[in-house]
């Protein structure tokens, strides 16, 4: 008698047809003695490309949920590479590759699916390599480095029917998902203003002491499509409060760090996942205090604006206010908070935990809280904001045709040159 189909089986059946989802068959846990996890060989087969800061939790998490089982970790540095294989042997599990090279995961025929959390600019290569070799994708926040890989991603989506999830962990936070809710339903008037706090990095050292690259360090890999410099610690170091996210040539500084946090929470309590603003001012242009960006309604955002009132996204409308933090949502009038929305409100899409919102639409096919669609438009304003800050202009933003208008100069950083022998692949 033939076995019956695993839900790997299926799940690898279907990427490899690239048909729609149909519920598979699935042997039960208990049936083969263990109610507290699915057999391993009917669990999604996971890689891990990238292995640094917040990795460190996606490694602990995804492999503790019964549909996972973890196949391969990545990352130019050896000592990485190690730690993860380490944890993972200590959480019951062995035999797992570990490797430098992501190819080598994409490549590994149990994988169906990666959680890439590499620096910022090798985001967009390899989760559009994943998504041509039939897998599915959790990116980390901003989606990608460039206007134009953005596009490319959203793309790949659509081309090979994936499944995406930007790991803009905030949509799944209750006290965000609240506020956008307030805003949408109107709760406190019309908004007129919205302050975010990014908070600064300091500017990357003007003499870098150049020292030899660690052992155990693929520094070329590490640096991949983007300019070659001499290795310096504060380049390639890793560190929230500064290391790689202060260089341009890796991220977009702080419009890529918190921007890609609260500009995207912004955009969704306001509905507007599928446009975005039209112009973009920054610090000091014409005397402006505040780097800010306004929509065509006139809605304007401000970074760093005070009063915040403590608040990490205060949202200011015409007949009150709503202060949303991680962990915290005040309202005025006070009794807002405790709102109770019914059927014919608006209710934005919740999810309760964003690792697990991933696998379950993995599972059903149906799109994730935060696809490429929109983490793309979001990462879209991290990027304009990051080339009005770097020209000095006010930059001019057609979110319909995604093109910056009236200034080619600037229209050019929409993309960046990619260095020799890390091109991306065409969609």
């Amino acid at each position: 008698m033939n076995n019956p189909p695993t839900r790997r089986h299926f799940l690898k059946s279907t990427l490899a047809a690239g048909t729609a989802w149909i519920a598979p068959q699935i042997v039960k846990a208990e049936t083969l003695g263990n109610t507290a996890k699915t057999a391993a060989n009917s669990r999604i087969g996971m890689g891990f490309i990238g292995l640094g800061g917040i990795s460190d939790g996606h490694v602990r998490s995804f492999p503790g949920m019964k549909d996972l089982q973890p196949i391969a970790v990545c990352d130019v540095r050896d000592g990485q590479v190690k730690k993860a294989l380490g944890t993972l042997k200590d959480k019951g599990f062995e035999g797992i590759l570990g490797t430098a090279k992501f190819e080598e995961v994409i490549a590994h025929p149990d994988v169906d699916v990666v959680c890439v959390a590499t620096q910022d600019h090798w985001h967009a290569a390899i989760a559009l390599a994943a998504m041509k070799a039939g897998k599915d994708v959790y990116v980390e926040k901003p989606m990608t480095l460039t206007i134009e890989e953005g596009k490319a991603l959203v793309a790949a989506e659509k081309k090979y029917g994936r499944i995406l999830q930007v790991g803009s962990q905030q949509r799944s936070e209750i006290y965000f998902r609240i506020a956008a809710n307030l805003v949408r339903n109107g709760m406190i008037g019309d908004i007129k203003e919205i302050y975010c706090r990014l908070g600064e990095f300091p500017q990357p050292p003007e003499k870098e002491t150049i020292i030899p690259v660690p052992e155990g360090f693929d520094y070329d890999r590490w640096l991949g499509p983007t300019p070659f410099f001499e290795y310096s610690e504060n380049r390639a170091k890793g560190a929230y409060g500064g290391g790689w996210r202060c260089y341009w040539e890796y991220g977009n500084r702080k419009f890529g760090d918190w921007g890609a946090h609260h500009f995207d929470i912004v955009q969704w309590a306001l509905g507007r996942d599928e446009t975005g603003p039209v112009e973009f001012i920054p610090k000091g242009y014409e005397g402006a205090e505040y780097h800010h960006y306004r929509y065509a309604d006139g809605i304007t955002v401000w970074r760093d604006r005070k009063p915040d009132n403590g608040a990490m996204i205060r949202f200011i409308g015409t007949k009150g206010e709503v202060l949303a933090s991680r962990g915290k949502i005040e309202t005025s009038p006070v009794e807002l908070v405790r709102h109770k929305f019914g059927p014919n409100d608006v209710q934005v899409y919740e999810s309760k935990n964003h690792r697990e919102n991933f696998i379950t639409s993995v599972l059903s096919r149906k799109p994730t809280i935060c696809p490429a669609s929109v983490g793309q438009r979001s990462a879209a304003i991290c990027q304009v904001a990051a080339i009005a800050e770097r020209t000095g202009r006010a930059i001019k933003w057609d979110p319909t045709a995604q093109q910056i208008i009236g200034d080619d100069a600037a229209k050019a950083m929409q993309d960046r040159p990619r260095r020799k022998g890390y091109e991306m692949p065409a969609v």
